[in-house]
């Protein structure tokens, strides 16, 4: 794991260094550069292949060819083995030197070949050429602007995290849509960013800067995912699961250093654990967290996480999570390095920052639930196709007088709470339906609650059009392999995955997510949403196959993960930093949203009669920030 950074053509003398400076997290061991007329290569490298031996820049025999990755390849062995065997010369054990070889047979056409995670440049001194490539699923992170200026060749800029970015340029300016966006998804989604003219690389996408200009290319769709099989039997099915899963694990477990396994207690991360005990005879560390709090006991998954740590007789570590919330939610801020306000990043924070203490790679079972059925809102979208049956003019009316008078909840499974937004939604296609359910500040709210300032400078671009597009067009007319669909495409890469690799590279741990390798997710892909969602049951295809070789209470169990009760928190714990970072004189001075608007969620929310806390929070992390960019 590492981070990456540099630009094509000719770059200020410190360019290059002030770019690292800001990536030294992500690779606190070692340093590289690569410097000649036309490109720009750095790298802060995290050692976990041949630590003595990787070093970066890696290059071809002839100092031709040159590349920087932040990243894995699982299947490097296979590939150097290959390589050695049609002449090529390795210096080093590394999978990253297998890159420059690989691409001296193959050209571009190399991404095909690549089983892993993994954001690259690749320099081609014949060609001229600068080649960047992220990973298929969007594991790994990476950040481009092109700049070039009157009668001038394109130059691009690229880097792991969007801070390395902006130490080599002018200060962009903030854009309005992504603001309005962030508001309601908590993220700003992709291939945009925060910043006017700073773009994220999309999943498996590829960009390639020769002769002055730039070239885009998606070299794998997820939309293609899918493996072309006919099962012929549900036995059948799940013998292929037990293979892909345990083949994902076995790949995911390549490493020179100390690894472990981040371990929630529910079904993903437990099958994880069951796989790599059958391929770790040794003692396998795992890290759980979770709240003393008795109130707080709906959030908590550590009796679970502990239960299936002593099935598996794993070395387990247990963290509570008792700190000072407004001090670690500065933290967190930071290590987002921009808004994003999904709340498991606190917990995520921990966990990370202990594990670190003694493995420098963990697993994570990011991932399952998109891929095997395990949001409630599948189910939701189920029963819709069911509701929709019922006269348009009644589910009108149920939404219109039924639905408000629902009293939402504030505990970790909120059933009052989705029951409400479920008919308050009902007259609504499916698809209006799903990406209100996703969305945190309806559009139909944003005239109230966004200023007209704001609004003005997003212009008439609906924000639902490409979302509702991706919907619409995942190949499957069943409503659950839409929506899943959809998820894998937005809030798995600039969520989960995004927040996954920002926290904890921030303590310079390799996190990796078997569940995201693109073999086992075409398998998951050939399975239609009914089958994962049989007899409303959750991830039931799963569960079922996973009967014998997990504990029973974990197949039984709810849904768990790494939640906090921050509902209670802007109530009591958070409540007098956030009237500090939430005042009208602050909200005014922004101009994003209107003081009315703010000051209605803040009372309904302490008078416990709604539950606003994912607005509330969205607002105070944007505060958050904006204050730290002007540190």
């Amino acid at each position: 794991m590492c981070g990456i950074c540099g630009h094509s053509g000719q770059g200020e003398p410190d360019m290059l260094e002030r770019m690292l400076e800001r990536l030294v997290h992500r690779g606190p061991d070692e340093i590289g550069r690569h410097r000649e007329p036309g490109v720009a290569l750095g790298i802060h490298r995290l050692r976990v292949i041949d630590p003595q031996g990787g070093k970066q820049p890696v290059t071809n025999e002839t100092s031709t060819v040159w590349a920087v990755m932040n990243g894995e390849i699982y299947n490097y062995r296979e590939l150097r083995e290959e390589l050695i065997n049609k002449g090529h010369r390795f210096v080093s054990q590394c999978d990253t030197e297998v890159l420059v070889h690989l691409y001296e047979e193959d050209g571009e056409g190399m991404v095909h070949r690549l089983r892993g995670m993994f954001a690259f440049a690749l320099w081609d001194q014949a060609q001229q050429s600068l080649l960047l490539v992220r990973d298929r699923l969007g594991i790994k992170p990476l950040y481009y602007t092109v700049r070039s200026g009157f009668g001038e060749a394109a130059k691009v800029l690229f880097a792991s995290e969007l801070p390395s970015l902006l130490a080599a340029i002018p200060p962009p300016s903030l854009r309005p849509r992504a603001i309005a966006d962030y508001l309601s998804l908590l993220y700003v989604p992709g291939p945009e960013t925060l910043y006017e003219e700073i773009y994220e690389l999309r999943p498996g996408e590829l960009l390639c800067v020769q002769d002055g200009s730039v070239r885009f290319e998606r070299y794998w769709r997820p939309q293609e995912s899918a493996i072309a099989r006919a099962w012929r039997t549900k036995e059948e099915m799940v013998e292929h699961l037990h293979a892909q899963l345990r083949d994902a694990v076995r790949s995911h477990l390549v490493s020179d250093v100390p690894l472990g396994l981040l371990l929630s207690g529910g079904v993903d991360s437990s099958a994880l654990l069951a796989f790599m005990r059958r391929e770790i005879t040794g003692p396998i560390k795992t890290f759980s967290i979770g709240y003393d709090a008795q109130e707080d006991q709906a959030f908590n998954e550590l009796t679970a996480a502990k239960e299936v740590a002593m099935y598996f007789q794993t070395d387990h570590v247990e963290t509570r999570l008792q700190p000072d919330a407004s001090s670690l939610l500065l933290k967190v801020v930071e290590a987002m390095a921009e808004p994003f306000a999904d709340s498991s990043a606190i917990p995520t924070y921990l966990v990370s920052e202990v594990a670190r203490r003694t493995v420098t790679v963990a697993l994570s079972g990011i991932g399952g639930d998109e891929f095997f059925g395990g949001y409630p809102r599948y189910l939701g979208v189920k029963a819709a196709s069911l509701y929709g049956r019922v006269p348009s003019t009644l589910r009108s009316a149920i939404a219109c007088t039924a639905a408000p008078t629902i009293r939402e909840g504030v505990g970790g499974r909120d059933y009052a709470g989705r029951a409400k937004r479920f008919l308050q939604d009902g007259h609504r296609s499916i698809e209006q339906q799903y990406l209100m359910w996703t969305s945190f500040l309806p559009q139909d709210a944003e005239a109230s609650a966004l200023t007209t300032d704001l609004l003005a400078a997003c212009g008439t671009n609906d924000r639902n059009a490409t979302r509702e597009h991706l919907f619409k067009t995942w190949p499957s007319d069943d409503p659950v392999d839409r929506a899943m669909g959809l998820d894998m495409q937005t809030y798995l890469p600039d969520d989960l995955l995004r927040m996954g690799d920002r926290i904890s590279m921030r303590h310079s741990l390799e996190l990796r997510v078997p569940f995201c390798d693109h073999l086992l997710v075409g398998f998951a892909k050939s399975i239609q949403g009914t089958q994962h969602l049989s007899g409303w049951n959750l991830k039931s295809f799963l569960k079922n196959g996973l009967r014998g070789l997990l504990p029973p209470a974990v197949l039984q169990g709810p849904k768990l993960g790494f939640h906090i009760p921050l509902a209670r928190w802007l109530r009591e714990d958070l409540k007098e930093m956030v009237g500090d970072l939430l005042s009208e004189s602050v909200i005014r001075r922004r101009g994003y949203v209107n003081p009315g608007y703010v000051q209605d969620l803040l009372r309904e929310h302490d008078s416990g009669r709604r539950n606003h806390a994912d607005q509330i929070y969205a607002l105070a992390v944007l505060e958050l920030w904006q204050r730290q960019q002007a540190c």
